[in-house]
C-alpha cells in the first residue's frame, strides 16, 4: 500500500504530504483519544464521486461528540469542501479517503478540555482492504480470541483511534495463524462484527446480520440493506451465534476498505461451497453499480468532486 499523495488538508489548507505532522507530545498518539472516517471516492462516468460522503461526515462529527470533544473547529458542510478539495488537487479518480481529529500538543491531560481539536485529511490510492483476490474468491477467517468491547468499556458507535487497538490485537493474531480476517465475539459470546467491518451471512434465502447494539453501525451496512431490500431479499437482524456461522450458506463482510467480500472459510470450516455464493455476488455487483454511480437509483449517494 502507498499512502503517499501530493497535498494533506491540515486544519484549514493544503499542505505537502511531508510536511502534514503532529507533535510527539500529541494526546492522540499517547492515549488513542482521536476520532475519523473511512471514506471511499470512485470514478464514475461524470467524474470521480465521494460515495455518502455528508453522512460519513455526520457521524465523523458523532464519533468526535462520543469521545468527548465539545466541538470541532469546522462545520460539516466545510469539511465535505475540504473532502473535495483533497482528492481534486491529487487528481485522484479513485482513493480512500481518511479524516481524522486529533489533539493539540498543549496538554498531556486526560481530560479532552484541557485540549484543542486538529482536524486532518488524507487521502490515497487503496484496492480493496482483503484484497481483489478476496473479493472474487472469499477470504479465509477465525473467530478470534480477543472479545469486542463492551459497549459501556468504549463506545462501540464512535470510530475512536483507542478503540482499534483491540482490532489490532485481534488482526495480528489472525495474520499470525495465516487468516485474512477476524470475526469477534461480542461481551454475551454472540457475533458482533470483524476488526474493520460489518459481517452478514446468508441461510435458505435469508440474509441475516448482527444486531447494532455492540457494533459499528457501518455506511456500507446500511447502503447494503437499501440494496438488498430493493433485491428482494428479507433482511433480521438477530444474535448470531459462532455455530450459526459455520452452517451458513455463505458470509459476506461489508465497510468502506473492503466493500463487499465473501468469507469461504471460518475456523477450518468450509462455508456453503468454498466460494464466492450467488446471493453474495448479487449484492456485491448491486453496490459495485451504486458507488460508481451505474445506478440511477442512488445517485444521491454520489458527491462529485
Amino acid at each position: 500500500m502507498n499512502l503517499e499523495s501530493k497535498y494533506i488538508w491540515m486544519n484549514g489548507s493544503l499542505v505537502e504530504y511531508e510536511k502534514a505532522t503532529i507533535h510527539f507530545l500529541s494526546p492522540t498518539i499517547h492515549y488513542g483519544a482521536g476520532a475519523f472516517e473511512g471514506i471511499r471516492c470512485y470514478t464514475t462516468e461524470k467524474g470521480p464521486a465521494v460515495f455518502r460522503l455528508r453522512e460519513h461526515m455526520e457521524r465523523f462529527a458523532d464519533s468526535a461528540k462520543i469521545l468527548g470533544f465539545r466541538g470541532l473547529p469546522y462545520t460539516t458542510d466545510e469539511l465535505i469542501d475540504a473532502v473535495k478539495l483533497t482528492v481534486r488537487e491529487n487528481g485522484f479518480q479513485e482513493c480512500y479517503i481518511r479524516p481524522l481529529v486529533y489533539c493539540d500538543c498543549i496538554s498531556m491531560s486526560l481530560c479532552l478540555d484541557a485540549t484543542n481539536a486538529k482536524i486532518g485529511i488524507a487521502a490515497w490510492e487503496w484496492g480493496s482492504l482483503l484484497g481483489a483476490e478476496g473479493l472474487e474468491k472469499g477470504v479465509r477467517a477465525n473467530v478470534s480470541s480477543f472479545t469486542r468491547l463492551h459497549p459501556n468499556v468504549s463506545m462501540t458507535k464512535a470510530k475512536i483511534t483507542g478503540n482499534y487497538a483491540n482490532s489490532i490485537m485481534a488482526k495480528t493474531e489472525s495474520a499470525r495463524l495465516n487468516f485474512e480476517e477476524a470475526i469477534m465475539l461480542d461481551p454475551q459470546g454472540y457475533v458482533a462484527e470483524c476488526t474493520g467491518e460489518n459481517l452478514f451471512l446468508v441461510r435458505d434465502g435469508k440474509v441475516i446480520t448482527t444486531q447494532t447494539a455492540a457494533v459499528l453501525e457501518g455506511i456500507t451496512r446500511n447502503s447494503l440493506f437499501n440494496l438488498i431490500l430493493d433485491m428482494g431479499y428479507e433482511i433480521f437482524e438477530q444474535l448470531i451465534s459462532r455455530d450459526q456461522l459455520y452452517i451458513a450458506d455463505e458470509i459476506f463482510v461489508c465497510g468502506t476498505a473492503a466493500e463487499v467480500t465473501p468469507v469461504r472459510e471460518v475456523d477450518f470450516k468450509t462455508i456453503g461451497q468454498g466460494a464466492r455464493g450467488p446471493i453474495t455476488a448479487q449484492i456485491q455487483k448491486a453496490y459495485n453499480d451504486a458507488v460508481h454511480g451505474r445506478n440511477p437509483k442512488y445517485s444521491s449517494w454520489l458527491d462529485h468532486v
